[in-house]
């Protein structure tokens, strides 16, 4: 990977974009540190599919979702009904396990 001073990307940028085609990914860098890069279409693609997917889509898709389980809580003033109280998350889970 070459990587090319924001300058000379700018003007030379048909030089870089046939770098890109012909040799790869090529690294534009700015005052030294590295800024951005750019990659072939193909390539570009290639990793576009394989990339996780958005928090956007994430929420949007139905994968993952399910009936989450109800736990047994009591909701007056006593708070959690009894025999709940200081028990973990797992011992949680697994008295609504028992009671679904």
């Amino acid at each position: 990977m070459n990587a090319w001073p924001v300058h000379d990307a700018k003007a030379r940028f048909n030089e870089l974009l046939d770098a890109c085609v012909n040799e790869g990914p090529q690294v534009v860098t700015r005052r030294g540190a590295e800024t951005a890069v750019l990659v072939p279409i193909a390539e570009w693609k290639r990793l576009s599919s394989t990339a996780r997917p958005s928090l956007k889509a994430l929420l949007l898709s139905d994968f993952g979702r399910a009936d989450l389980a109800r736990l047994p809580v009591y909701r007056g003033k006593g708070g959690l009904a009894p025999g709940l109280t200081g028990l973990s998350n797992k011992a949680l889970l697994d008295a609504a396990d028992r009671d679904a």
